[in-house]
């Protein structure tokens, strides 16, 4: 299953985000990196309740949380890359990539469950470094969960 966002959907307006990088942030507003990168964190840094909800509003698994931030991972290298993600914020994304792996494995499945957002001592960890990630790259953390679309 395929998950795609609508970028800036329901974030911030790409060009009011407050972003704190050296150079001109022109060309970073505008991509889709950036986009993928900021939607992915809005997702893992809401509420757990929230989470629950927007999971079931679109048919997706909790392990779709951490699938899309791998992906976005993947996308944020490039960022990092070309100086546009300092290398300590491109370290602690990898932190949260790392401990979602640790989380893995048919032995943790319980820790993959909706109500395990609420309640896993992970997600509670990887909730607190994407709010941290996402207030220093965009001036806050609580925005509304974007919308996607689901290609099944």
């Amino acid at each position: 299953m395929l998950l795609a966002f609508a970028f800036c959907g329901p974030l911030p307006s790409c060009n009011d985000l407050a972003v704190t990088t050296p150079d001109d942030t022109s060309d970073l507003l505008g991509s889709s990196r950036w986009r993928l990168l900021i939607a992915a964190l809005t997702a893992l840094a809401a509420d757990a309740a929230d989470q629950q909800a927007w999971l079931a509003a679109h048919r997706v698994e909790t392990d779709d949380l951490a699938l899309d931030f791998e992906h976005a991972l993947r996308t944020a290298a490039t960022l990092a890359a070309a100086g546009r993600i300092e290398a300590d914020v491109m370290a602690r994304l990898e932190a949260i990539d790392a401990r979602f792996t640790n989380m893995s494995g048919q032995q943790n499945a319980h820790r993959w469950t909706p109500q395990a957002l609420a309640t896993d001592t992970g997600w509670h960890e990887a909730r607190a470094q994407a709010r941290q990630i996402l207030t220093e790259l965009t001036g806050g953390w609580n925005y509304p969960l974007p919308d996607i679309t689901v290609i099944r």
